[in-house]
């Protein structure tokens, strides 16, 4: 899709759908220009209520006197970010089924305080994410043209700002269907074959550096925990690593690990058979991972940030783990597998350990973890949990950014005691009570030597009923998050190379005396992990269409 920022008339500019803001039953400039070409007819439609003043509502006209536009949509902005959002998701629905080229004369109906850059942004990835439809595995393709090109309508003296935007929020929105598209697939497209062929994929594109282990390697390694979920299956797991190195050399990266179980059977805990085809989502956590690294590469986002994937299939066999059964986990840490359905945990704790080696800044792991959590929160949150009440502000001040929005939870040591085991050093499940607190505590002794936060997407990334999907959902929030750490990376860097070279000439004006040491400039002092994004706020990120009710297939 071309999405390009033009200065031009609204009323003279050709296309197939043009969209106009209305906000409090007014018109916008852009708006009243196309009006008074039009002799009136907006402004009468409008006087004749048939526009709702809800964000998102449309009405569509055909065929305008006076307006090269084909159709024109009015469309109710509402005022706040959230209402922008929605009325950009819907202007993009609204012209969908016209295809060809879709004008936006929405810049100018921007929410108070948010610029240019901002709403080109959100405009966007709006057509990117409304627009979003699969067809893959469809013998007969969707016919429908599709939108082919969006022209966003800009002021004189924005072009440079809404072309930043829009390269913003393509790599946004790529990235969120690229989320889409992963968690989309069935689960003998989508193997962990496929993810880390994905991975590899972007690392050719963006220039990064990729690793994928194999099973002899994680053997090795002594991840003895993720082998035992994998063992049951014919597919081969897979062990990935991506790098993109945009930051300084030196500076220590940003680790995002996913859970990548591209199909959950439960095992020989089986789950019951309604809805178990939804659970090819189960690997959403990698998903988002590797797709947050797709719009990380795009966007050519100066920080470096690393995702490791762990990713396998969970299936029943002879020689599948049993309840029961204990193993040891990369750390030495020994486990007792009280349900052999509570596998995320048991991948997980063992690619937090293998992230230790890279001394990271923060680590976030993303996971489809429990069905706790869709109890807890329902489909609007993410559960968010973390070791550093810093971190754990940051994320969540990111997703409020984003639109993407994600909930702090308890991670008290009252409830370590309920994961206490007879048999080992700990077991992998504490009981159906606070299920989503004590999974968070069982990965949080596997996460002693940096700052962690981790995020329990099952209820946020998937849709069921009729819409069934995935969301892309956290891709924004992940994002938000990396772009804040980039920009406070930069505000440090700044000051530091300014100093240098007044530290320089100091150095030449004095000489030291022999006795003395050599001046020299110090270098600038790395960010320290919690550090918060800049004050400046990048723009914000769209939030996922509402999810209906989880299947019956729940994550234990």
């Amino acid at each position: 899709m071309e999405i390009i920022a033009k200065q031009a008339s609204a009323d003279k500019h050709k296309a197939s759908v043009l969209v106009l803001a209305v906000r409090d039953g007014k018109l916008t400039a852009s708006g009243s220009a196309v009006d008074k070409a039009a002799a009136g007819q907006l402004s009468a439609v409008i006087k004749l209520g048939d526009l709702e003043g809800k964000a998102g509502s449309t009405v569509l006209l055909h065929k305008l006197a006076g307006v090269a536009a084909e159709r024109v949509v009015l469309l109710s902005v509402g005022s706040s970010d959230k209402d922008y959002r929605d009325a950009a998701r819907a202007a993009v629905r609204a012209a969908t089924a016209a295809g060809g080229e879709l004008a936006l004369a929405l810049l100018e109906a921007a929410p108070a305080g948010r610029d240019a850059a901002w709403a080109a942004e959100e405009l966007a990835v709006a057509a990117f994410d409304a627009s979003y439809k699969y067809d893959t595995t469809k013998s007969k393709k969707d016919d429908k043209p599709g939108i082919k090109k969006v022209s966003l309508l800009v002021a004189k003296g924005e072009e440079k700002a809404a072309e930043a935007g829009i390269a913003a929020g393509t790599a946004l929105g790529e990235a969120i269907n690229l989320g889409k598209d992963l968690g989309n697939l069935p689960p003998n497209f989508c193997t962990p074959t496929h993810l880390a062929n994905t991975a590899k994929s972007i690392a050719k594109q963006f220039g990064m550096k990729v690793e994928v282990l194999e099973h002899a390697d994680v053997e090795k390694l002594g991840m003895g925990s993720f082998i035992s979920v994998a063992k049951g299956s014919t597919e081969p797991l897979k062990f990935i690593v991506l790098k993109h190195e945009g930051g300084a050399k030196g500076d220590k990266p940003v680790v995002l690990v996913g859970k990548g179980i591209t199909f959950d059977s439960g095992g020989i805990s089986l789950k019951p058979g309604e809805g178990m085809d939804e659970m090819k989502y189960d690997m959403m956590g990698a998903g988002s991972v590797i797709a947050t690294m797709h719009g990380v590469g795009r966007a050519k986002l100066p920080l470096n940030v690393y995702a490791v994937v762990a990713t396998c299939e969970n299936m029943p066999a002879g020689n599948a783990s049993k309840p029961g059964d204990v193993v040891t986990t990369m750390s030495g840490q020994t486990v007792e597998i009280l349900n052999t359905d509570a596998e995320g945990r048991l991948i997980l704790c063992d690619a937090l350990t293998y992230t230790e080696r890279f001394e990271p800044a923060a680590v976030v792991d993303v996971a489809t973890l429990t069905g706790a959590c869709v109890i807890a929160l329902g489909h609007h949150v993410t559960g968010l949990y973390a070791n550093k009440d810093a971190l754990a502000q940051e994320l969540q001040a990111a997703g409020e950014q984003a639109g993407d929005r994600a909930w702090q939870m308890p991670l008290f040591d009252e409830y370590q005691d309920s994961l206490k085991s007879n048999f080992a050093d700990i077991a992998n499940i504490g009981g159906r009570p606070g299920g989503s607190i004590t999974a968070a505590c069982f990965l949080s002794r596997f996460t002693k030597k940096y700052d962690w936060a981790h995020l329990d997407i099952a209820g946020t990334a998937w849709k069921s009923g009729p819409a069934k999907g995935a969301t892309g959902r956290p891709v924004p929030l992940l994002t938000q998050f990396l772009r804040g750490r980039a920009a406070a990376a930069a505000a440090v860097a700044k000051p530091a190379a300014k100093a240098a070279p007044k530290a320089a000439a100091k150095a030449v004006a004095k000489p030291a005396t022999p006795a003395a040491k050599p001046a020299a400039a110090k270098p600038a002092a790395a960010k320290p992990a919690a550090a918060k994004p800049a004050a400046a706020k990048p723009a914000a990120k769209p939030a996922a269409a509402k999810p209906a009710a989880k299947p019956a297939a729940k994550k234990k």
